[in-house]
């Protein structure tokens, strides 16, 4: 989805970012300039995470701002996400791509749009990012 300068890929049902075949992948326009591709993770099949690469991309491409919106409660995701970011070689780049939890968007949703999601999804708007961060923090010991 673009929203003006900026361009957003959310994961709300879906399991993951999508793999696809390295030479897909690295057909690409500007793939080398933008990302570190030996670190990139992949495996037998191709580059994982697909749909961030491709939108890290577009992001470049078209000079916009990209974000992905995720549950927090899917750290899977989270780590993919940053996998994902720590192979953009351009520290401009990095800055203009973000990540948002529909737990911190459903604070800033209308109460009937709340609702909506705590009883659809099972998301809820006190539960934020960082209190699920440090929840499994402190699950870990850490």
């Amino acid at each position: 989805m673009r929203l003006s300068d900026l361009l957003v890929e959310s994961k709300l049902t879906e399991s993951d970012f999508q793999c696809r075949e390295v030479a897909t992948v690295e057909g690409y326009r500007d793939f080398a300039d933008v990302f570190e591709r030996r670190k990139l993770p992949q495996d037998a099949r191709g580059f994982l995470s697909y749909q961030l690469i491709r939108n890290v991309l577009a992001a470049h491409y078209s000079d916009c701002s990209f974000c992905v919106m995720l549950d927090a409660r899917r750290p899977d995701l989270r780590e993919a996400w940053f996998a994902v970011m720590s192979c953009v070689r351009m520290v401009d780049l990095r800055l203009r791509c973000k990540v948002l939890t529909w737990q911190e968007l459903a604070e800033a949703l209308p109460g009937k749009l709340q609702h909506f999601l705590q009883e659809k999804y099972g998301i809820a708007s006190g539960n934020n990012a960082s209190t699920v961060l440090r929840d499994e923090l402190l699950a870990a010991n850490v």
